[in-house]
């Protein structure tokens, strides 16, 4: 594997980044510690730093061999998640209930590897911008850096963002023309029917039942109501209800997320979705409101950009390596704001599983130390490819 010797010769720094990082994980909106850690090695570098956007965001300017127009933006994400960690190793979490189990201590490192071989080489024209970002998981911290200006104080032409992707086969790149992780929407529907005595059930009107019914015929939406050639999902995950075994409640809420690609058919399940509940609760007797919060939108890569991604990285990988066009995920990303500002791609870097059986969001997850060198060598690439010297 085509590794830059230079990023060989990094390998063990980024290790030992890597490993502070998880072992003192983050929040979303509280990562000071690694973003501190982040402006500390690219100011060491000589690179231009800006903090505070997004919060704890960070951007780090680092301007090419000759002056160009022309600009591009590389981003990582820098939150943990709250969960606790069941590893044993020395550079487990120190902070209980709090994990780096999404890899977003390896994208760090990666993009600061790359970000500290591009100061060191500058062999581009233009203007490299590297965007470490808080807040991914759930709390749209992509969002809060654009609405602090980053597109704005810092003019980019381009994007372009990954993941590290355990299901692949470490060394091998996924690279989507087009959609690659969904829209996720969450909602919350109470079901208000009339308690009473559970021996006693035609005296009230049961708010369980009729959240069974909104649960079973949900599905339909899916199932029948989306083009089998179209990807939706509708899952309802949670359920509240009640207090004891003998007392019908007053009072039901179910709860789940609504994924999606297309805008048109998340906007149908929205409308066709309240409608069923208000109609099928109705049906018994029952009132059900339905609360609705719009999630992050869906990632969708622009096609020239995702070539150019596909083709820096057959350059570190190989092309037989380099998988074209893979089914999307249904799980969702906030890069897909930045990429409603920007043409871009994001990709997904096959690692394989450090821990054998643990995969993303799995509490014995760890980052696979070996692809470090490589996420940042695909950075470097896809920075010189973009941005060539004259």
């Amino acid at each position: 594997m085509p590794i830059l010797p230079r990023l060989s010769e990094l390998h063990a720094d980024m290790v030992l980044w890597r490993r502070d990082i998880h072992a003192h994980p983050e929040l979303a909106y509280e990562e000071h510690r690694t973003s501190d850690l982040v402006a500390g090695v690219m100011a060491g570098c000589g690179i231009e730093v800006h903090r505070g956007l997004g919060s704890t965001g960070v951007v780090g300017v680092i301007r090419g061999r000759e002056p160009g127009d022309r600009a591009i933006g590389l981003r990582a994400d820098m939150d943990a998640l709250p969960m606790p960690e069941a590893n044993g190793f020395a550079h487990a979490s120190c902070n209980h209930g709090t994990m780096h189990a999404c890899g977003h201590d390896g994208h760090t490192t990666m993009l600061l590897g790359a970000a500290r071989y591009l100061a060191e080489t500058r062999n581009f024209k233009g203007t490299v911008y590297a965007i470490f970002q808080p807040a991914e998981e759930g709390k749209a911290g992509a969002q809060r850096m654009i609405d602090d200006g980053l597109f704005t104080r810092f003019p980019m032409d381009q994007v372009y963002g990954l993941h590290n992707w355990p299901e692949m086969p470490a060394g091998r790149i996924a690279v989507h023309p087009g959609p690659v992780m969904a829209a996720a929407d969450h909602f919350t529907v109470t079901v208000s029917g009339l308690g009473t005595h559970a021996a006693m059930p035609h005296r009230g009107v049961d708010p369980v039942l009729v959240g069974a019914h909104i649960i079973t015929a949900a599905q339909s939406l899916v199932s029948r109501g989306t083009d089998p050639l179209d990807s939706a999902v509708l899952s309802i995950t949670w359920v509240e209800a009640g207090t004891t075994f003998n007392v019908i409640p007053p009072e039901a809420k179910l709860h789940g997320t609504i994924r999606s690609f297309q805008p048109e058919t998340r906007e149908r399940l929205h409308a066709q979705f309240a409608r069923l509940v208000e109609n099928v609760a109705a049906a018994f007797g029952a009132n059900a409101e339905l609360e609705l919060d719009p999630g992050y939108p869906p990632t969708v890569n622009s096609v020239a950009e995702a070539e150019a991604a596909a083709r820096a990285a057959a350059l570190v990988v190989g092309e037989d390596n380099v998988d074209w066009a893979p089914s999307p995920s249904m799980a969702a990303e906030d890069f897909g704001y930045m990429l409603q500002q920007r043409p871009g791609c994001y990709i997904w870097l096959g690692q394989g599983e450090a821990v054998p059986g643990a995969k993303l969001h799995n509490p014995r997850y760890d980052f696979n130390d070996a692809m470090l060198p490589v996420g940042a060598s695909y950075w470097v690439t896809l920075a010189e490819s973009l941005l060539p010297l004259e």
